[in-house]
């Protein structure tokens, strides 16, 4: 990403700027478009997240108290803690509960991901617009695009099974299956029952954004090969006798 975006910045020192908005028309400009929209959906859908998950907690002095644990991205869920009970702890019988799991490698690593696709999306849209003439006639740009492309494609495989993996995780140590394991909730006089957890779909959209943007640039490779050197020197030696 980073030569990519010097090669757009050193673009107006080579040639000038001729703009032709007629590429978004074609696969490698259209496509391109839906790159860079797919990129902001995939990073705000998981970034943005905010839920909580509920118990209903009875003990000494409290009946059906509600407390609640709230947890956002990056989902580091072993620094939340529920809140207690009540100020007195269920009469000492209650310690500081906290989720378990840390998930934010997996979280980060798709945001990251999405946000740099993102940034690169802009460059290259502005010399496909703007310096279309250069790209053509420089044979290392389209090069350069067609490692980029391809690349990028494999890490939002990557990236996007890693986050789905995550996410079912994440599920599971927010949902019911939590209570057996709060120690506080095994003491005789305390009942632990699951209220509720914040639906994520708006997660499970962002791993859909992210196998759709595979399938974006997966695709786009073919078209983004096409304008390199490689396929003019494919062409020319399947058409020689």
């Amino acid at each position: 990403w980073c030569g990519s975006l010097q090669a757009a910045l050193v673009l107006p020192r080579m040639a000038g700027l001729r703009v032709d908005f007629g590429l978004l028309l074609e696969p490698l400009g259209f496509i391109k478009v839906l790159e860079w929209i797919f990129s902001i959906f995939a990073f705000a859908t998981c970034g943005g997240f905010q839920g909580e998950t509920t118990l209903l907690v009875s003990c000494k002095g409290v009946v059906n108290k509600t407390i609640t644990a709230a947890f956002a991205y990056p989902f580091r869920l072993n620094t939340v803690v529920f809140s207690a009970p009540d100020p007195k702890y269920c009469g000492g019988t209650w310690t500081d509960v906290y989720l378990v799991g840390n998930f934010s490698s997996s979280a980060q690593f798709f945001v990251t991901l999405a946000v740099l696709v993102f940034l690169y999306c802009i460059a290259a849209l502005v010399v496909y617009i703007g310096y279309k003439h250069v790209y053509q006639q420089n044979s290392k740009f389209p090069l350069i695009d067609l490692a980029i492309t391809v690349i990028t494609a494999f890490l939002w495989l990557v990236s996007t099974l890693a986050w789905a993996k995550a996410l079912a995780d994440i599920k599971m140590s927010t949902g019911a299956s939590i209570i057996p394991g709060i120690g506080p909730c095994k003491a005789p006089t305390t009942t632990c029952r699951f209220a509720y957890v914040t639906s994520m779909g708006t997660l499970n959209v962002s791993v859909v954004f992210g196998l759709l943007n595979m399938v974006l640039w997966g695709g786009n490779t073919w078209f983004v090969y096409k304008d390199t050197n490689l396929h003019n020197q494919s062409n020319r030696i399947s058409q020689s006798p």
